[in-house]
């Protein structure tokens, strides 16, 4: 209920001298904050998502980004899952850790183009993304930003994947390794898709790593870091 309703009802139940105190009491509280706009709802939502991206992808993009964070660490495609056993089983452990390694680098590398992807597609937010997200269910920030941008990002990481492989080496590391296992008797011989299987991946950990800065927003005050953050999202608490 309304203060200034419940102060009016008090006062014609306790009469005018308990009134006359009861509203001196009201006169001194804090002016109630106004309600949010549009515009500022739609604001609260696009801070939160750049919070995301300045907070998360831009880890991504390190040196160890993927390898270490064993959230999106990028691990064998099933089909090169028997070439990694077999090679540690004759002891090339070392150079099975190498092959995992810089998979994840090329996914680090690529990871530098999604910026101003994400970027454009929270400036194109509005107040009816932002109202839907808002209320919307612990990761629906990151499923709008995964169906706006999915595509433009797999044509941005690809080719940058691909380049990566040859510039770190993956393409000579991973011909050795699958040599390697080929050579080794009575084992069926393998030739799959890296680019694609690893573009897939650094697009996976891309939005998982935003979901978790998402999750952080919505369910811990703390995180919510500028004012329009903390009025915005308790709207939703």
């Amino acid at each position: 209920m309304n203060i200034f309703k419940a102060t009016f009802l008090f006062c014609l139940l306790l009469g005018p001298t308990a009134c006359t105190e009861l509203q001196q009491v009201v006169n001194q509280l804090p002016d109630p904050a106004p309600a949010l706009g549009n515009d500022q709802i739609a604001n609260g939502l696009k801070q939160a998502l750049n919070k995301g991206i300045e907070q998360q992808v831009a880890k991504l993009t390190e040196e160890g980004g993927f390898f270490k964070n064993e959230l999106v660490k990028i691990m064998l495609p099933e089909e090169l899952q028997k070439v990694d056993k077999a090679l540690r089983g004759i002891g090339l452990g070392n150079l099975a850790d190498e092959g995992l390694r810089v998979l994840n680098r090329a996914a680090e590398d690529a990871v530098s183009e999604a910026t101003p992807i994400f970027v454009n597609a929270v400036n194109e937010m509005d107040f009816a993304d932002a109202k839907s997200i808002l209320l919307g269910a612990d990761n629906a920030a990151t499923t709008y930003l995964t169906e706006k941008t999915s595509t433009q990002l797999y044509a941005k990481f690809n080719p940058v994947i691909e380049s990566s492989f040859a510039k770190v080496g993956a393409d000579k590391i991973w011909a050795n390794l699958i040599n390697r296992y080929n050579s080794i008797p009575l084992t069926n011989k393998v030739n799959p898709d890296l680019t694609d299987y690893v573009t897939q991946e650094a697009l996976d950990g891309v939005f998982t790593m935003i979901a978790v800065e998402e999750r952080e927003i919505r369910n811990k005050a703390a995180s919510r870091t500028t004012d329009l953050l903390k009025r915005v999202f308790a709207l939703q608490d």
